[in-house]
């Protein structure tokens, strides 16, 4: 029998699944956390044996969930990400190591994936009521866009570790942390777990995941991906997982509607506007959570031939899901292939 364990999130795609065992007592007990964090929810799955300090491990999480919330939320007035955007200012600002670190790992994927993922878009997020402020009936004026572009790109934004300090080109660019900042805390999560000697377990933040081991019947984890629709929670495809992480970006969730036109919170940075394709989610399997939920963003802007081909070259285990017609259709790189063939 397979029990899923549902992620109450809005913008979650990714459903756990709990596999139980055929016959005899499972070798371990299931400790499970879960709660409100950053706008959407979090679960701690936990299989080990008695002497677990659940209380210690619940005060741990939740404050490891707190310090990215308060680095990196553009939700929060006092986050160091909302006091950066405010700033008008074009010198280096200092910050802690961890934010200055998340963004130089951003700049990195801006590179890598050819500016499909661009942490910068924060002005084009909030024009299009994705952000912050009031959502949005209607899409906003070409000239507003136009505008918007001008203060976006991630060469005009910078970071210094050595310092740590970030600084920007054009005083009104805002960054948004929002594809990957909940894998980085799910990530932090993980390392607190593996720190405490904890072996076998699955966080996850927001519908980001990162697993390690096996659940309390000693087998490997299951990570259920969803079919992309809206009205429902209907499973596509089953993958295990003992090692790594999961993250699904997709058009279904965040999205509003004007004259018969989609229009989804993935916003491509080269145009300005939200994507258009056929591509209805992205899932991608990677060694971190921050990692793949970058990644997934990417894959998601670059489409799904292009993103296909982008991930044959640099070997990511890849996931689509296209919309074709009134059927939902799959493709995927040859890494995802041989990960779900196991």
């Amino acid at each position: 029998m397979i029990t899923p364990i549902r992620l109450p999130t809005l913008f979650s795609c990714i459903v756990l699944l709990h596999l139980l065992a055929a016959c005899g007592d499972p070798p371990f007990t299931e400790y499970r956390l879960a709660g409100p964090t950053m706008g959407t929810q979090f679960t701690v799955a936990i299989a080990a044996g008695s002497g677990i300090e659940k209380e210690h491990l619940r005060q741990q999480i939740h404050a490891a969930l707190a310090d990215v919330d308060e680095r990196m939320s553009t939700f929060r007035a006092d986050s160091e990400v909302a006091r950066f955007n405010r700033s008008l200012s074009t010198d280096w600002m200092p910050v802690s190591l961890q934010l200055c670190d998340a963004v130089a790992r951003s700049l990195e994927l801006s590179v890598l994936t050819g500016g499909a993922f661009d942490i910068t878009i924060g002005a084009l997020v909030n024009l299009w009521g994705f952000g912050p402020a009031d959502a949005r009936i209607a899409p906003p004026a070409d000239a507003d866009i136009d505008a918007a572009k001008l203060i976006t790109g991630f060469d005009k934004l910078h970071a210094d570790c050595d310092r740590p300090a970030i600084r920007k080109d054009h005083a009104d660019l805002h960054i948004d942390l929002s594809g990957y900042a909940k894998g980085l805390a799910a990530d932090n999560i993980a390392i607190l777990l593996d720190e405490s000697g904890i072996a076998n377990f699955l966080v996850e933040v927001g519908g980001d995941l990162h697993a390690r081991g096996h659940n309390a019947d000693g087998l490997e984890w299951r990570v259920a991906i969803e079919i992309p629709d809206g009205n429902g929670r209907m499973v596509k495809k089953i993958i295990r997982l003992s090692e790594g992480s999961v993250a699904t970006s997709g058009d279904y969730r965040n999205y509003f509607e004007s004259d018969g036109q989609r229009y989804s919170h993935t916003i491509d940075p080269a145009t300005g506007r939200p994507v258009i394709h056929q591509l209805a989610s992205v899932t991608v399997v990677s060694y971190s959570a921050a990692h793949a939920d970058a990644l997934a963003t990417a894959l998601m802007v670059l489409g799904p031939e292009n993103g296909l081909a982008f991930a044959e070259r640099q070997g990511l285990a890849a996931y689509f899901l296209l919309r074709e017609g009134n059927e939902i259709t799959q493709r995927a790189s040859t890494q995802f292939e041989l990960l779900s063939g196991r």
